[in-house]
């Protein structure tokens, strides 16, 4: 299906399935402080019910993925929009901790559908050779929802508490699913019918049995792993370090949005004149130096909204930049299972993301040294997981550009 034949409606729909995951994320994100007091709860309980979100994002996604490629990506679609209604009303009602956490677990197992299933639809409507370009402004639309969520949140919670935040949520998932229903279209044409759950297994083995693959899933993931180290530990730095209120963390947490947007424009705009691995490879150097360049700053014993908010802003440009052409380049490897491809690669990002904010959880201490160490292992092994994509890709062409070796000579070779 070509471009031209989408209708605005369509496009406008496909971008807003992709909010259901900052309202379940980043929305939250200010709520945390006013969560651990309004629950007497503590720093590792009030994180699970930000990492949770992860955790049932990571477990959902490759299922929605699977799914989709066998019964098409529209009903499963609506059935992941109506999980996350029914897990926000029940957020906003939680009477405890646990219960919330309950909450936050079946909303974001919902949210799951919207990343993994847009991609999976641009894919289909797009085509190949405009995948990393549809994802890429595709992503650029799932930026708004950080871009505002945190700022919203802020204002929200400072005036009508933080259960208000899931209503709001509950009040954007109704709109999201009403236009899902009336404006999307069916788009996998060549859906299986139900296939057994063996099969499914076997297109995971796959894909990840092949490197390629499983280099490019990695990239973005440990990207994501070492962002939101810095995601987790900033509210908690702004307002119990640093004394700011929920309001001004919400205008600071914009520059990480605002940075991954320009990533992905520039994404787009380069989209097929710079190789897949490159952009890859570019976006996980840039990455290294933000962080090193933050650690260099907390070690020294400063800490400012500036030094967390600026590098992390910058390591989501570094993200925006490769996590296009990383998920373009897995959902490549095998055309047929691109949903799967879609799901597993949101599913080892979210995974790594849910560790990462836990990890957090566990080890503050009221500084940013946990911070600090947590991102600066995730940076490690993005670099990597980039670096052998693109040695890859050389070795690849190398040998293709290979003089073929002439049979008499092979003859010749094997009677000395």
């Amino acid at each position: 299906m070509s471009e031209g034949k989408l209708s605005a409606g369509f496009v406008i729909a496909l971008g807003a399935i992709t909010l259901t995951s900052p309202l379940a994320i980043h929305l939250f994100l200010p709520a945390m402080p006013e969560v651990k007091s309004g629950f007497d709860a503590s720093d590792a309980l009030v994180q699970a019910t930000f990492s949770v979100t992860f955790m049932a994002m990571a477990v959902a996604t490759p299922v929605y993925g699977s799914l989709s490629d066998h019964y098409g990506r529209r009903p499963v679609l609506l059935g992941g929009l109506g999980l996350f209604l029914l897990g926000s009303l029940a957020s906003a009602l939680a009477g405890s901790i646990l219960a919330l956490i309950a909450g936050r677990l079946v909303q974001a197992m919902g949210a799951a559908c919207g990343l993994t299933l847009a991609r999976a639809i641009a894919r289909d409507a797009y085509g190949p050779e405009a995948l990393v370009k549809a994802i890429a402004y595709l992503t650029m639309a799932y930026t708004l929802g950080p871009m505002v969520a945190p700022t919203a949140g802020g204002l929200l919670i400072d005036n009508f508490g933080w259960r208000s935040v899931f209503w709001f949520a509950l009040a954007a998932g109704g709109a999201i699913a009403a236009s899902s229903y009336f404006v999307l279209f069916e788009t996998h044409a060549r859906r299986a019918a139900a296939g057994a759950s063996s099969g499914v297994l076997r297109h995971y083995g796959v894909l990840l049995r092949d490197t390629r693959f499983v280099a490019f899933i990695l990239q973005p993931a440990f990207m994501s792993f070492m962002f939101f180290a810095v995601a987790a530990a900033s509210p908690f730095l702004m307002k119990d370090v640093l004394g700011r209120s929920e309001t001004e963390y919400g205008l600071y947490f914009m520059c990480f949005p605002v940075g991954y947007c320009s990533g992905n424009w520039i994404s787009s705009r380069l989209s097929g004149r710079v190789a897949i691995e490159s952009m890859v490879l570019i976006g996980a150097v840039v990455c290294l130096a933000a962080a090193v360049a933050q650690a260099a700053c907390v070690l020294a014993g400063f800490l400012s909204p500036l030094i967390i908010f600026v590098p992390g802003g910058v390591m989501s440009f570094a993200q925006g930049l490769s996590l296009p052409n990383a998920q373009a380049g897995a959902m490549r490897i095998r055309p047929e299972l691109a949903g799967t491809a879609a799901g597993l690669g949101v599913f080892v990002q979210m995974l790594l993301s849910a560790l990462s904010s836990q990890l957090y959880g566990f080890l503050a201490d009221g500084t940013a040294l946990p911070m600090i160490w947590i991102s600066s292992g995730g940076v490690v092994f993005a670099v990597a997981a980039a670096i052998y994509s693109f040695a890859k890709r050389v070795g690849d062409a190398e040998a293709l550009a290979a003089p073929a070796v002439p049979r008499r000579a092979e003859t010749e070779i094997g009677k000395a």
